[in-house]
């Protein structure tokens, strides 16, 4: 089935179904499973059930393609789109423009099992990690047993001793093609699960920590912010699943309406009334992002939308209170990796 409409701003969007998303307008950022990613229209992003995304920012529109378990399960191939190793799963369009015509409305109703075909192709042929077909199986097993065994005890102890009896030439796969090792891989899918029960859970603090395999709440909490930056109780107000608080909204509409002229962080920090200290670790803490990239994402997406009616790179860079064209070009060049003069050309 596909969906396409324009997302709520600082909606978490719980993935139930298999799914393929496109992003077609928009800019800025969006989050899933609590990592935040640039904008990245001409890909398609693979999500899985029981993950989440976000998008932190206004005006983007999106499609959503689902899939049945059967156009998933039947095909053992199709877990290197949506059973994530180390991050998201994506193919680029831009990479094989032939396949971009896979995600049209009349052939995504045609076949979805064609569709899920094609881009098992095309991520083979990307090969991320620069791996044999072979080895990725093996990867995407190791994957599996991982987060099989942490639902079925939640305690990576056991999913580590498993793995501390196995041969050398397992470890040494994983860590060459992923750059981690097993009991690091195993440690992060367990961060998530406890991160997903922190934020998406009416539980107690005390409760999580048992049920996620600590016997004491009090390390589990000095864990927990180690890792995470935040107490679990810190962590889940920040995160916002259900009440979706204004200062996002509000911080949003104020870089909307002033970043042209003002770049400053204190300028926006005094409009929400806090220093600029304050407003930039709330920034961090409820975006996962900084107060300063903000402030560029908002730039270089009206830079963009100037450069693109024809506007001329001195007017863009005066419209954008840049001292002079130069200081705008380097910007422009640093940030997005080409010459405003060249961008759109």
């Amino acid at each position: 089935m596909t969906n396409e409409f324009t997302a709520e701003s600082y909606k978490v969007y719980d993935i139930q179904q298999y799914t393929m998303l496109n992003i077609l307008e928009g800019s800025g950022r969006f989050m899933i499973d609590f990592k935040t990613y640039k904008c990245c229209k001409k890909k398609a992003i693979f999500l899985e059930k029981g993950q989440f995304v976000k998008f932190l920012g206004d005006q983007f529109k999106v499609r959503f393609i689902t899939f049945s378990d059967t156009d998933i399960l039947q095909s053992r191939d199709a877990r290197v789109l949506f059973k994530h190793l180390v991050s998201m799963g994506y193919i680029d369009f831009k990479a094989c423009k032939d396949r971009e015509a896979f995600v049209t409305h009349n052939n995504c109703r045609e076949s979805m099992d064609t569709l899920v075909r094609l881009a098992v192709q095309q991520w083979y042929w990307k090969n991320p990690f620069g791996a044999t077909k072979e080895e990725y199986q093996v990867l995407f097993d190791i994957n599996q047993f991982i987060e099989t065994e942490l639902k079925k005890r939640n305690n990576p102890k056991t999913v580590k001793a498993f793995f501390k009896q196995k041969e050398t030439a397992l470890h040494t796969l994983v860590k060459r093609k992923l750059g981690i090792s097993i009991s690091k891989m195993t440690a992060n899918k367990h961060l998530l699960n406890c991160k997903r029960a922190v934020a998406f859970t009416d539980k107690n603090i005390q409760e999580i920590a048992y049920d996620h395999g600590y016997t004491d709440p009090a390390y589990f909490n000095k864990v927990f912010k180690k890792q995470v930056g935040q107490t679990p109780l810190e962590f889940r107000a920040n995160f916002d699943y259900k009440n979706r608080d204004s200062f996002v909204q509000e911080l949003m509409a104020c870089i909307s309406a002033f970043h042209k002229k003002e770049h400053r962080l204190h300028f926006y920090a005094d409009k929400m009334c806090l220093s600029t200290k304050a407003l930039s670790h709330k920034v961090r803490n409820k975006m996962n992002t900084s107060l300063g990239q903000l402030i560029r994402d908002a730039l270089i997406a009206s830079a963009k939308e100037e450069l693109r009616s024809g506007e001329s790179v001195k007017h863009t860079a005066a419209d954008l209170g840049f001292i002079d064209p130069n200081h705008f070009s380097r910007f422009f060049k640093r940030y997005t990796g080409l010459a405003p003069s060249h961008y759109g050309k």
